[in-house]
């Protein structure tokens, strides 16, 4: 990222955490998970379009993340967005998701934090979607920690297709610990060696967020609204679950 446009990344996150931090309760666990320096890939889970907001708001250090190239169409967050650090991706594939994975790799290698959503759209219905592996090629290839987080509350708080967020209602932002690529060196074929990562990825974020898992990717259309816990629960009230709990075979 240049250095013009980090510095606007500090400035518009420096005005930003206090706003945040009136307008709602926000509870924050396990930030030490986060290092103080070096790079690290954050993967939240993801049901509202204010999560790319509330997760800079929290954190120490300037994150930047991956975002659809479809932000830019918009008047309202054709300058917001890239002001928070986000660099657009063309969710169709091919050379601009390239791009913009190489860009992010730039980033880990010079030390920063990058955040890319596993699920690669928000969860319409609440669940937590199977992850897609570019956390997992990020990390092999730059050596970065991935650092799973649970983002609790934001959809109560901005459902989907609302316009607006509700103010003064809680959320909680949970950070796992960090999974490491050496972690996972044994696995001598690279396809096999991401998905395990990506897998044990998601069930660390269902464990931080308490949400149905659903083995089949998210897509990007409008889905029938479902309750879980994501959506039905006070996000101060759920605790953590074990792991044997989280690694139960449940009903889908």
């Amino acid at each position: 990222m240049a250095t013009d446009d980090r510095k606007l990344q500090e400035v518009a996150v420096s005005v930003m955490r206090p706003v945040f931090k009136a307008l709602w309760r926000i509870k924050v666990v396990g930030l030490d998970n986060i290092p103080s320096e070096g790079p690290a890939i954050l993967t939240p889970n993801h049901t509202s379009v204010i999560d790319s907001f509330f997760l800079p708001a929290v954190l120490p250090r300037c994150v930047t993340f991956v975002g659809k190239a479809e932000y830019l169409d918009d008047w309202k967050t054709r300058k917001l967005f890239p002001a928070l650090g986000m660099i657009p991706i063309d969710r169709s594939g091919g050379d601009s998701a390239q791009r913009a994975l190489d860009a992010a790799a730039d980033l880990l290698e010079r030390g920063e934090l990058f955040g890319i959503y596993p699920e690669g759209t928000r969860s319409r219905t609440g669940f937590l979607h199977k992850g897609h592996t570019g956390a997992a090629r990020l990390s092999v290839r730059t050596g970065a920690p991935i650092v799973p987080v649970g983002i609790l509350g934001t959809r109560r708080i901005q459902p989907p297709d609302a316009k607006f967020p509700r103010p003064f209602m809680p959320a909680e932002i949970r950070f796992g610990k960090p999974i490491h690529p050496t972690e996972s060196e044994r696995i001598s074929d690279s396809r096999l060696r991401f998905r395990q990562m990506t897998d044990e990825l998601m069930f660390e974020i269902r464990a931080l967020t308490g949400q149905d898992y659903v083995n089949t990717y998210a897509t990007k259309g409008r889905q029938p609204a479902t309750t879980t816990l994501q959506t039905s629960v006070d996000p101060e009230m759920p605790a953590r679950r074990s792991s044997a709990d989280v690694l139960r075979p449940r009903a889908i």
